[in-house]
């Protein structure tokens, strides 16, 4: 039977990662070219909290896998149980984060199945499904379809809205052991260096402040107050991270983290397209650069030619007057 399997994406701690939502709705989509069932796979050492929460997505089924060697999330293990879990579907799904574009296309190898990845948008043509793709850094689309039988693609988390529960309770069916592949005994995870924060993620935050190269060494003197006043995550220019301002983590962009808030605030950020492409599809853009014409006016719903050493702070106060 033609079945769409997602591949649900948990945190180091075993809960949900809102980004799964978003390749529900790109499978929901894709269901009534691919026919069959939608089912979910959830895979940990521990399951139970994330497969339930999945359990109210209208689901066929949940495909709960709990293995010790699946405690932390590494390719060599998560790919052959995926494999395994997506026999009978003809499409695998999962977002375009980190996870996704690591795990999937090495389960599209062991599937001999064509891969179709960042995908913006799907829709049916000729009875085929036709995948909608970001290039040129988002400044056109391509349009491709897929010829194998089994086909896996991932879902650009900004393109596709968070699935909403649909009632109901879907069942969920345990596979009490992961599927062992050659290349899981060579590898071992030792360990994770993540930046940890009391704010929002930035893939999943309503708000997002972001600062460029500009603030220099002062770029947490300056952001961390706003996002403060604001409940933003902060977010940086590929330029102050290669500039050592900000970590990796933070980056924003083509070659970064793709976001989508409803609120993005661009603090001396010139626009560059690479940065641009990360962060167009964010609902609301506030931009403040002393640069009239720099690039990021011109996607801004609002904006402001100001310094930002002293506009920021001037705003900074002015919020925490209105939400103190």
């Amino acid at each position: 039977m033609a079945n769409v399997l997602v591949v649900a994406e948990l945190s180091e701690d075993g809960k949900l990662k809102k980004s799964t939502l978003s390749a529900i709705t790109f499978a929901r989509q894709a269901l009534p070219v691919v026919g069959g069932a939608l089912n979910i796979v959830v895979l940990g050492a521990s399951t139970a909290e994330a497969a339930a929460e999945l359990a109210g997505f209208g689901a066929a089924k949940i495909i709960a896998v709990e293995d010790p060697s699946l405690a932390h999330y590494t390719a060599e293990h998560y790919a052959p149980t995926v494999a395994a879990a997506a026999q009978g579907s003809s499409l695998v799904v999962a977002t375009a984060t980190s996870f996704g574009k690591d795990l999937l296309p090495r389960v599209a190898a062991r599937l001999g199945a064509a891969y179709a990845g960042d995908c913006s948008g799907v829709s049916a043509e000729g009875g085929k499904l036709l995948y909608k793709r970001p290039m040129f850094a988002g400044n056109a689309s391509g349009y491709c379809t897929l010829e194998t039988t089994v086909q896996v693609a991932t879902a650009r988390q900004s393109e596709f809205s968070p699935a909403e529960p649909s009632g109901g309770s879907s069942p969920v069916e345990k596979l009490a052991k992961a599927a062992v592949g050659a290349a899981a005994a060579r590898v071992e995870f030792v360990g994770l260096e993540a930046v940890k924060s009391a704010r929002p993620d930035l893939g999943d935050a309503k708000v997002v402040v972001s600062g460029g190269r500009g603030l220099k060494e002062k770029f947490f003197e300056v952001m961390e107050p706003l996002a403060d006043a604001v409940g933003a995550a902060i977010g940086a220019s590929r330029a102050a991270v290669d500039a050592g301002y900000a970590p990796g983590d933070f980056q924003v962009g083509q070659t970064g983290k793709i976001v989508a808030p409803q609120l993005y605030i661009a603090v001396g950020i010139s626009g560059a397209i690479q940065h641009i492409a990360g962060m167009k599809s964010s609902k609301v853009i506030v931009a403040i650069n002393k640069d009239a014409e720099a690039p990021i006016f011109q996607i801004a719903d609002y904006g402001l030619v100001a310094d930002m050493f002293q506009a920021v702070p001037a705003l900074t106060a002015e919020l925490k007057k209105r939400h103190g």
